[in-house]
């Protein structure tokens, strides 16, 4: 009888079953990274969004800062000028001291219609996306 060499058909099979659910398995991992990569993308957005608005509030006067003390200033943004409302950023200026406390909050587009107090009281429940804080001295 003569021997013979290679692969049975359960053995082929058995590698290709292998390597589908490796593959399976790589492909779960690439949504998930391009999911995480649009949530990083939409948070850096949202971030810079929060710093220009208080690189805007340093270079406003004492006078101009003591009126918008206790009145949220409330902006819906269009990013990219393509008439699709892309977030909204709250900002709040309280006294602190001799000193003046900015708060921004930046949410997403889903919050466009939210109750703005809602949207103070408890930003995380509302998927804040950026909150910063910070003081400004005059």
């Amino acid at each position: 009888m003569v021997d013979q060499e290679g692969f049975s058909l359960i053995e082929t099979l058995v590698a290709v079953a292998l390597v589908a659910i490796a593959m399976l398995g790589l492909a779960q991992l690439m949504v998930l990274s391009i999911s995480q990569n649009s949530r990083s993308a939409r948070i850096t957005s949202a971030t810079f969004l929060a710093q220009q608005q208080i690189e805007q509030v340093r270079a406003f006067t004492a006078d101009e800062l003591n009126l918008m003390i206790g009145t949220p200033i409330d902006e819906i943004i269009d990013i990219n000028q393509d008439t699709t409302m892309d977030y909204r950023r709250i900002t709040q200026i309280q006294m602190a001291g001799y000193s003046y406390e900015v708060r921004i909050l930046v949410f997403g587009p889903d919050q466009i219609g939210a109750n703005l107090g809602d949207l103070l009281a408890d930003p995380a429940a509302y998927d804040v996306r950026a909150d910063t804080t910070t003081l400004v001295g005059r």
